[in-house]
């Protein structure tokens, strides 16, 4: 079975939790990404943020994007996150259980990458990956 490093997308930047708002929002607009893991000053994950976080939790709260940083964010409590060995089916279950469209991947403590539903869509046969789309677009 395919096993998460094998599809993940590498060489994944993080932004620091204590980046502010508006410099997270311009990386994600220049590299065209819709999220990224944010980490503490020792690389340690702490959350993934979305362009969704930013609009309706902070631009729609009128918070000020300069100020704000991005770990208030960043709920370490309930970040859902997978290990680079792992498997693709267990990173599909975990997707469904917590209806997200990316996990950061893990080497011990470190992100390596992120796994993304895009990068499943060629790994998984059609009937799977409808029902995993299906599940996490579920309210």
């Amino acid at each position: 079975m395919t096993n998460v490093s094998q599809i993940m997308t590498t060489g994944v930047e993080y932004a620091e939790d204590t980046d502010s708002i508006i410099n997270v929002a311009k990386r994600l607009a220049v590299a065209d990404i819709g999220a990224v893991p944010v980490c503490d000053k020792h690389g340690l994950l702490k959350g993934i943020v979305t362009d969704r976080d930013i609009v309706v939790r902070v631009v729609a709260l009128g918070l000020d994007t300069r100020q704000t940083k991005v770990g208030v964010l960043a709920d370490q409590d309930n970040v859902v996150a997978i290990g680079v060995d792992d498997d693709i089916r267990e990173a599909v279950e975990v997707m469904k259980t917590h209806k997200v469209r990316r996990l950061p991947v893990l080497d011990g403590d470190r992100v390596v990458g992120v796994l993304s539903q895009a990068d499943l869509a060629g790994s998984l046969p059609e009937a799977d990956f409808s029902n995993l789309l299906a599940v996490i677009s579920s309210s």
